[in-house]
C-alpha cells in the first residue's frame, strides 16, 4: 500500500518508522526537553535537531504532538495546543522532506495543521470529537485511528473487558464505518492503532501485541507505539530510561505480528531491528 501523506508517498509494503516530537512539559518520557528555562517558551532550534537526528538515524516520518495523553494527563485548551504544535509542524515542513504527522484531537489544530503542510492526522480519541471527523475530511489527508477506553485522566482506572482483541477490533471497525459513511466517495486513506496502554491492563497490551494480526485482517495498515510506555516498565521492573530493550523486543514482535508502522522514541536503534526484519522475512535490509 502506498500512504499518499500530502506531497509525500510512503511505500507500506516495508515497515516505516514514525519519530516521536512531543512539544509537551508533561509527556512521560521526555516531556520538556524542547522548553528552554523560560516557562512555557519552546526551543524550535532543540526541536530542530531532535528532528535531524531522527531523519539521519532512519526515521521516515515524524509525529508531532502538543498534548500530552498519559495517564492521568489533563486536557489542554485549544489556544495553548496551537501554541505548541503550530510553530513545529511549520518549521518542520519547510525544513525537511519528510511526512510530518500531528498527533492531536482537535479540529482546530486538524484544520491549522494541514494548511501548513502535514501530511497525517494522528487521533488518539479516533475522530470522536465534535466536529473532528469534519475537519478532517476537509484536508484530504489520512487518519490513524486509535482506540483507547475512556480519557486519558481515567483510562488506566481499572479497564475492564471480555475479550480485549475482539473488543479493541470491533470498536476500530466502526470508527472506520463511520468516517466512510461520512465521507462519501472521497474516502480517505486509514491506518488503525490498538492503543497499547490507553485503557488497558497489561495482561490486554500482552493479548493484543500477541493478535495483532486480527487487526490486520481488517485490511487496513497497523501502527503501533509501544516505545518506553509504563506496561515495558511493570513487566520488566524498569524506569524510562531502562526500557530501551523492552521496546525494542517488543517492536519486532509487532513487526513479525504485521504491523506496518512503529512510533518510536529511539530511531536508530528501531532501524537496526528494522533492519534485522527485512533481512530476515525479505531477504533484503529496504
Amino acid at each position: 500500500m502506498i500512504l499518499q501523506c500530502g506531497r509525500h508517498a510512503l511505500d507500506l509494503s516495508r515497515p516505516k518508522i514514525m519519530g516521536i516530537i512531543n512539544v509537551t512539559p508533561d509527556s512521560f518520557f521526555d516531556g520538556g526537553q524542547f522548553f528552554s528555562a523560560s516557562p512555557g517558551k519552546l526551543n524550535i532550534d532543540s526541536v530542530l535537531a531532535a528532528a535531524e537526528n531522527m531523519i539521519a538515524a532512519g526515521a521516515d516520518i515524524l509525529d508531532v504532538g502538543g498534548e500530552s495523553t498519559r495517564p492521568g494527563a489533563r486536557v489542554v485548551s485549544v489556544a495553548e495546543e496551537c501554541d505548541r504544535v503550530l510553530p513545529v509542524v511549520e518549521v518542520l515542513e519547510n525544513q525537511f522532506d519528510v511526512p510530518i504527522s500531528v498527533d492531536t484531537s482537535t479540529p482546530e489544530v486538524i484544520t491549522a495543521c494541514a494548511e501548513l503542510g502535514a501530511g497525517l492526522i494522528n487521533d488518539v480519541r479516533a475522530l470522536e470529537r465534535p466536529g473532528a471527523i469534519e475537519a478532517f475530511l476537509a484536508t484530504g489527508l489520512p487518519v490513524c485511528l486509535m482506540h483507547m477506553r475512556g480519557s486519558p485522566k481515567t483510562m488506566q482506572h481499572n479497564p475492564h473487558y471480555r475479550d480485549v482483541v475482539s473488543e479493541v477490533s470491533t470498536y476500530l471497525q466502526s470508527r472506520v464505518d463511520v468516517l466512510r459513511g461520512a465521507s462519501g466517495d472521497a474516502c480517505p486513506q486509514i491506518l488503525l492503532d490498538p492503543g497499547f496502554g490507553f485503557g488497558k491492563s497489561d495482561d490486554h497490551n500482552l493479548a493484543l501485541m500477541k493478535e495483532i494480526h486480527v487487526l490486520c485482517d481488517l485490511g487496513l495498515p497497523v501502527l503501533v507505539g509501544v516505545s518506553r510506555k509504563s506496561m515495558i516498565g511493570r513487566l520488566l521492573e524498569r524506569e524510562p530510561h531502562e526500557r530501551l530493550a523492552g521496546s525494542l523486543a517488543f517492536a519486532m514482535v509487532a513487526l513479525y505480528n504485521g504491523a506496518s508502522i512503529l512510533r518510536v522514541h529511539d530511531v536508530a536503534e528501531t532501524n537496526d531491528i528494522v533492519k534485522v526484519f527485512n533481512l530476515t522475512r525479505f531477504g533484503q535490509k529496504e
